[in-house]
């Protein structure tokens, strides 16, 4: 049977990790005393006038205990209701047996238990079901219908009337745990929804600093060599070498700040889930940007692009970041003399392919850096796809395939 200890490390009500474990934070104290109060009115005056004036059950001395044991165990039965909160499985046991043996011995007429239907609400709702109904049905269901089957002076009014008045808190109180339930449901979905967001916010963030870093540091690093190679014999070279140099942090540098005011956010608490980024991010514009860096390296580069329709957002910055991936592994790695960049759209589908005639490029999967990574990461993301391979001009081939009706 579950009981506030099998749930005081899921912080349920009850757990007594706030000092007093009666009164917990943000609980007002009527909430505790309520019930107590309520039934002590309803059912320890009345209990003791019929005590002491009336006739007690069958079976039970009409003698001076007798009476005051009748008022007693009422008063017992309420008091108990004090440890609901600390220990609701152990309380709704307590206030079934006392009630029934309230039933048993005291008073043939008399108020209904509202403290047994307070203790059971009060265990269902905090989590201890399994006590509730087996100590109702244990004891105060068994008891008085063994009674009754004997033939014993009970008052059918009476168990008839606490019989539904604990019903009715049964069923109360099951609808509001299962409400509790589903809010605690929705909370966890909601948490789950909002570290899923900030994982793939950060998973693109880091694909942005890779593909702006890698190309900034690919274009400085050849630059820089080119520079010191004609720094002595022909200088006005050198000196645009370090004009290009010069240009691509600064560009670097401003993407770089943009994806930061993303992690910061606009009052300097950032939240992935929501922030959005507050600067433009690149778009199919700037191809013509990365067809010249090749040819400042010495590279033969032929841009093609034939599109019927204008690409969304989302798919111009993606084809972008594949293209200039792909040129900044040729800087880097393919020592190619010729590079073609194609983007096309065919049969609903926007491809984009650049080729070289280098010394190609990854063997297989597992030699997939997170360039190759992020690349098909953006591809998927818009329900495209991205294949690499053998170029016909001899060198590595990368080609994205994105679908018209993810441009939106």
């Amino acid at each position: 049977m579950p009981s506030v200890e099998t749930n005081a490390a899921q912080g349920r009500p009850g757990d007594g990790r706030f000092g007093d474990p009666l009164i917990r934070p943000g609980r007002p104290v009527w909430r505790l005393w309520a019930p107590v109060v309520v039934s002590f009115v309803v059912q320890v005056p009345a209990t003791a006038a019929l005590a002491l004036h009336g006739s007690l059950a069958a079976g039970a001395d009409a003698s001076a205990w007798s009476r005051l044991s009748a008022v007693l165990t009422v008063l017992g039965a309420v008091l108990a209701l004090l440890a609901a909160r600390r220990s609701p499985g152990p309380t709704v046991a307590v206030v079934a047996v006392l009630s029934s043996t309230s039933m048993l011995t005291g008073p043939v007429w008399g108020p209904p238990a509202v403290a047994l239907a307070f203790a059971a609400g009060s265990g269902i709702v905090r989590g201890a079901r399994g006590w509730a109904y087996l100590s109702l049905g244990l004891a105060w269901v068994l008891p008085l219908a063994t009674a009754l089957a004997v033939g014993w002076g009970l008052s059918g009014f009476r168990i008839g009337v606490t019989t539904v008045v604990v019903v009715i808190a049964v069923l109360l109180a099951e609808g509001l745990r299962t409400r509790r339930e589903q809010l605690q449901a929705f909370r966890i979905r909601q948490g789950e929804r909002r570290a899923s967001a900030a994982q793939e916010e950060r998973v693109r963030i880091a694909r942005d600093l890779h593909d702006v870093i890698a190309h900034s540091l690919a274009q400085i690093a050849v630059q820089a060599g080119m520079g010191l190679h004609l720094m002595d014999s022909q200088p006005e070279r050198a000196r645009e070498a370090l004009t290009n140099i010069r240009m691509a942090s600064t560009t670097s540098l401003d993407e770089v700040r943009g994806l930061l005011d993303v992690l910061r956010g606009s009052d300097g608490a950032a939240d992935p889930a929501t922030d959005a980024p507050t600067r433009p991010g690149p778009d199919l514009t700037a191809l013509p940007l990365l067809a010249e860096a090749l040819r400042e390296q010495g590279v033969e580069t032929v841009l093609e692009q034939h599109l019927t329709t204008q690409p969304g957002v989302a798919v111009q910055s993606a084809l972008y970041r594949i293209a200039q991936e792909s040129v900044t592994n040729i800087l880097r790695h393919a020592r190619a003399r010729r590079v073609v960049i194609e983007l096309v759209e065919v049969d609903g589908v926007y491809r984009l392919s650049v080729t070289d005639d280098g010394v190609g490029g990854p063997a297989g999967p597992a030699e997939r850096g997170n360039g190759l990574l992020g690349m098909t990461e953006r591809a998927e993301l818009l329900g495209g796809t991205l294949e690499t391979g053998r170029s016909p001009l001899g060198g590595f081939r990368v080609e994205a395939r994105v679908p018209v009706r993810g441009s939106a």
